[in-house]
């Protein structure tokens, strides 16, 4: 008998590809809370982000014997999830665009514009500081932050300890904010 809780996300993805229901149902109750978590911090509609997360999972469900995954679990689910938002969003800015009627695009006040050219600066920013740190300390801090996984996936994937990942995960966050603590704070008051 399999204990699918103490499985890796890559186990299960195998499971999964074999029918295993009990796979996709451990998948699920991993992940489900979370996905729900992240589409709705972008969404602001629980309705919209439990549709979006539950179209993920049975996409998941139906296509399991084609789904290859070429990155983290967490990561592909997170990834499917943030491009149904942009759908969604896509398709709110259509019909918004005809139900004004005539008007052929979305309004956007100033002050709306000067904080997305910011937050894309501070991004722009953040991801250039990240490339410039030691190769190691870099993938800690993408499977992290960017992929979502936890230490203990991190050391695991990458035959680490999980204090040598904590650790490089601290340097890489105090490497960020010596490099962009004033800069940040430039951007963001607007100098």
């Amino acid at each position: 008998m399999i204990n699918y809780s103490t499985c890796f996300d890559q186990e299960l993805v195998l499971l999964l590809k074999d029918d295993d229901d009990a796979a996709f149902k451990e998948i699920y109750l991993r992940y489900d809370k979370l996905l729900l978590i992240y589409a709705y911090k972008k969404l602001r509609n629980r309705e919209e982000a439990k549709d979006l997360v539950q179209d993920v999972f049975t996409w998941l469900w139906n296509s399991r014997k084609d789904f290859s995954l070429n990155t983290t679990l967490s990561g592909y689910l997170y990834k499917s999830v943030l491009n149904r938002i942009f759908d969604v969003v896509k398709h709110k800015g259509i019909i918004r665009k005809y139900v004004d009627s005539g008007k052929h695009y979305v309004e956007i006040s100033n002050e709306d514009t000067d904080y997305l050219i910011r937050e894309k600066d501070i991004t722009l920013l953040i991801e250039k500081e990240i490339l410039t740190m030691p190769p190691k300390m870099r993938e800690i801090y993408t499977l992290k932050r960017k992929y979502f996984l936890s230490t203990k996936e991190i050391a695991t994937e990458l035959s680490l300890s999980e204090h040598t990942v904590s650790t490089q995960m601290k340097r890489a966050l105090k490497h960020l904010k010596v490099k962009l603590g004033i800069i940040v704070l430039f951007v963001t008051v607007g100098f």
